[in-house]
């Protein structure tokens, strides 16, 4: 499974024009359930996305709380996109994305496993399959990109620099954006 996870101010989702759910400050998790997906990785994904620490604590510590921590919200929007191998030619690749069927089913289990962990009142969802306008105001911005499998937890966050430009790499300080990855087995999340 993968996940984009942004750190909002706000966000919602419309569907033919009508508000179908939104979230005051929060994370919004742009999900998609890949082919060899199983529901191992999907509930780990959803315990991830409510432990991860991406708030600063009151003493301005960055990393301290997660969105249980801050009492925020959750919105997950199903997007098989994030599937997409684009290594050869210019036009995406989906093989790597479930099934509908399959996709529907996991995502499902993982959209549950977020309420039954969280407050369900919380945490809100999109449309499957629907042709969404996703609206959000990032706070940070910060955004993490999670991949869950058997091997490995891979994460990837991207946040403004927050410390004098000498102490972050000169591409980062020209571009703005510092960002950072992790990979760790996945038996950590055990």
């Amino acid at each position: 499974m993968k996940a984009v996870l942004q750190r909002v101010v706000s966000a919602s989702v419309t569907v033919d024009k009508q508000l179908i759910s939104s979230i005051d400050r929060g994370i919004l998790v742009f999900a998609a359930v890949e082919r060899n997906d199983t529901r191992k990785e999907v509930e780990a994904m959803a315990a991830k996305v409510l432990k991860l620490k991406i708030w600063p604590d009151e003493a301005g510590g960055t990393w301290k709380r997660s969105v249980l921590d801050v009492k925020g919200e959750v919105l997950c929007v199903s997007q098989f996109t994030l599937a997409a191998n684009t290594k050869k030619g210019n036009k995406p690749d989906f093989h790597g994305a479930a099934n509908p069927q399959e996709a529907r089913e996991l995502y499902d289990i993982f959209f549950s496993k977020v309420q039954e962990l969280y407050e369900a009142e919380k945490v809100k969802n999109g449309v499957f399959q629907a042709i969404m306008e996703v609206g959000l105001v990032n706070d940070g911005p910060v955004g993490v990109v999670y991949r869950c499998d058997n091997e490995a937890v891979t994460m990837e966050i991207t946040m403004p620099p927050q410390r004098k430009t000498e102490d972050i790499p000169q591409k980062a300080a020209e571009s703005g954006v510092s960002s950072t990855t992790f990979e760790m087995p996945a038996s950590l999340l055990e």
